[in-house]
């Protein structure tokens, strides 16, 4: 059975992530056909619009294949690069595609789940949405555009979702403008069958069958997470979180401190530096970059190890100290590749 279902239903080109036991989880030969869909439809008239979804059992995508990384970030690191290649390549072919795309993220959509629904034109949350970039728990960071996302949110809440990993419901994925309609998911099957009758009326048809969203609750705590994440220097982030007395801010503190502090300044310089990019293809080029060579480094085995293999969730983590993480590792870590080995689009 194939991890990718590619298919046309009259003007609708289908991609239907395949995975189940994975969460439908992405693999190079997923993110390969799904390039190779795009090219084919791209020329071909017949084909209005794209639809991706997932098939049966729980998803959307859960991310990205976790163990193959690790592991071969653990050798010589050439699976990865070939997997962060290709899936980067799929992320910008999705970002620049002229015919319209819809995600239905009805279910988690976390990590590879991310850079998959948020290049689409059209991204659909239900009640069932759990939205999130948790790398920095396993010692990554936001990728596949996360930089370019997280970093164009409202005030500070793109830091705070990088460092945390917070997850977000599908009201909260609307407020943030991460989702563009919220739909019941009863009625997620109809919005399709309705997409393929009608591939010119997409925003018609599914704000006919949107619901309001319940209250986003993260926004009620906006001002403090402007105030709390203002800066770009994780030291002075985690001393205002230290010197608050709010409950927010002593929970947040505590969930920061299971994360990779070198992921964590990672994120932080990724995000600062994606909010000045020109285009999405300058960011997918610095993320590949910082990918290869931290895919390397001892933090992403410890914790692919603690949290995804033997799930003691108790990494130690290398440098173990905020401290410890140097100006000048950041700066290795960010470096450009040599031309021939940097990332292209094509």
């Amino acid at each position: 059975m194939s991890d990718l279902i590619v298919s046309t239903d009259g003007p609708v080109g289908r991609l239907r992530l395949n995975r189940p036991k994975a969460l439908h989880a992405l693999n190079t030969s997923m993110c390969q056909a799904i390039l190779d869909a795009l090219e084919q439809w791209r020329g071909d008239e017949t084909v209005r619009c794209v639809v991706i979804d997932h098939a049966e059992g729980r998803g959307f995508c859960a991310g990205g294949d976790i163990r193959m990384l690790a592991g071969s970030g653990a050798t010589d690191g050439a699976e990865a690069r070939a997997f962060f290649r290709t899936e980067y390549r799929m992320n910008h072919r999705l970002f620049t595609y002229v015919k319209d795309t819809v995600a239905f993220m009805d279910g988690i959509t976390m990590g590879g789940g991310v850079g998959v629904s948020q290049p689409c034109h059209y991204r659909i949350a239900t009640e069932n949405t759990r939205l999130a970039m948790p790398e920095t728990g396993i010692g990554l960071f936001p990728d596949v555009g996360g930089g370019w996302y997280l970093s164009r949110l409202p005030g500070r809440i793109g830091q705070y979702l990088a460092l945390t990993g917070a997850r977000l419901d599908g009201a909260e994925t609307l407020a943030l403008g991460l989702a563009t309609h919220y739909l019941p998911a009863a009625r997620v099957e109809e919005a399709k069958a309705r997409i393929g009758a009608e591939p010119d009326a997409i925003d018609a048809v599914l704000s006919s069958l949107a619901e309001p969203a319940p209250e986003a609750t993260i926004l009620s705590h906006r001002a403090e997470i402007d105030r709390l994440f203002a800066s770009d220097d994780l030291e002075e982030v985690l001393d205002t979180l230290a010197a608050d007395g709010g409950e927010f801010a002593r929970a947040t503190r505590e969930t920061l401190a299971g994360k990779s502090p070198q992921a964590m300044k990672v994120s932080l310089k990724l995000l600062k530096d994606a909010a000045g990019m020109a285009t999405f293809a300058d960011e997918m080029r610095q993320e590949y970059a910082v990918a290869c060579r931290v895919v390397q480094r001892p933090d992403f085995t410890e914790g692919v190890r603690a949290l995804i293999v033997d799930k003691d969730n108790a990494p130690r983590w290398d440098p173990a100290t905020v401290e410890a993480v140097s100006d000048h590792m950041i700066d290795r870590i960010f470096a450009p590749l040599p031309e021939d080995e940097a990332w292209t689009p094509d």
